[in-house]
């Protein structure tokens, strides 16, 4: 029988509440939005939708590949959204945003992956929210950078991809995306001169020398920006905890980090790759 670890206090979050949160919520669902914040079950949403900010997650919400620890519904997606750009740059205008993170299901089905749809919106945002800054949290396109290229020809402030755990834990929960894969696109994004950003999730079974390669192998690709959380298992068919990690110790590899040549670090249980991700501009 698989044995199930109770959550510790430092785990609970509050629910997102107030006018701010209500906006956003309203706003998502008149437009038909994804936000990763829900479809991830993000324990952040309610410090975020408090604050009038929120993760687009576009190309739709169903994703091609099933990772272990991904609460993204997975499955056969259906057709690319036309409409789906001009209700995100008319939520960035309503909500008064100064910094929006996109991010995106995976879609193998498509040719070029979504790259086109990837462009096209960053390209949207530069053009018709003036002033607003944009992080891209991308996947990895099979890493045939030819497809990256384009969209980061729209400069966006942050480029993220995130690592997600270690390299021997990698092929046990995500489902297609390969360690090394993940660190060429890292590499050829910092290539490209933009700040380059990743995160990596902890309880999964990671040893700390296993972490610390990892953020060693971050950093030799060009990574600026490092976010490191606990996982949380969405449900029992998801992989399973193995610790919870104590803030201190989250902390402490927040120090390590900075040390190790990071210019910024986020760590924390609760810490998710787009939390105060408008710090990471500058």
């Amino acid at each position: 029988m698989e044995r199930i670890l109770r959550k510790p206090e430092w785990l609970r979050v509050k629910l997102p509440r107030g006018f701010k949160a209500s906006q956003v919520v309203g706003c998502l669902n008149d437009r038909h939005l994804h936000t990763i914040c829900s479809s991830g079950m993000c324990p952040n949403k309610g410090e975020c939708w408090t604050n009038g900010t929120a993760t687009f997650m576009i190309c739709g919400k169903i994703c091609t590949r099933n990772c272990r620890f991904c609460n993204v519904e997975s499955g056969k997606p259906f057709p690319l959204d036309e409409e789906e750009i001009g209700g995100i740059i008319k939520s960035i205008r309503d909500l008064q945003l100064n910094h929006v993170v996109i991010t995106s299901v995976d879609r193998d089905d498509l040719p070029d992956f979504g790259a086109k749809h990837w462009k096209a919106m960053a390209h949207s945002i530069k053009e018709e929210c003036k002033g607003v800054t944009m992080e891209l949290l991308i996947p990895d396109f099979r890493g045939q950078t030819d497809l990256i290229d384009p969209i980061l020809d729209e400069r966006p402030e942050v480029v993220s991809h995130n690592m997600e755990t270690v390299r021997r834990l990698t092929p046990l929960v995500r489902s297609v995306a390969s360690y090394d894969c993940s660190l060429k696109v890292l590499s050829h994004i910092s290539s490209r001169k933009a700040r380059t950003k990743s995160g990596v999730m902890l309880g999964l079974g990671e040893t700390r020398e296993e972490v610390l390669e990892t953020m060693d192998d971050l950093l030799k690709a060009g990574c600026e920006v490092l976010t490191i959380g606990q996982y949380l298992q969405p449900s029992r068919n998801h992989y399973p905890v193995a610790d919870y990690i104590h803030p201190d110790v989250f902390e402490e590899y927040g120090e390590i980090g900075r040390r190790m040549g990071f210019r910024y670090v986020e760590s924390g249980p609760l810490v998710r790759s787009s939390y105060h991700a408008e710090r990471h501009v500058n």
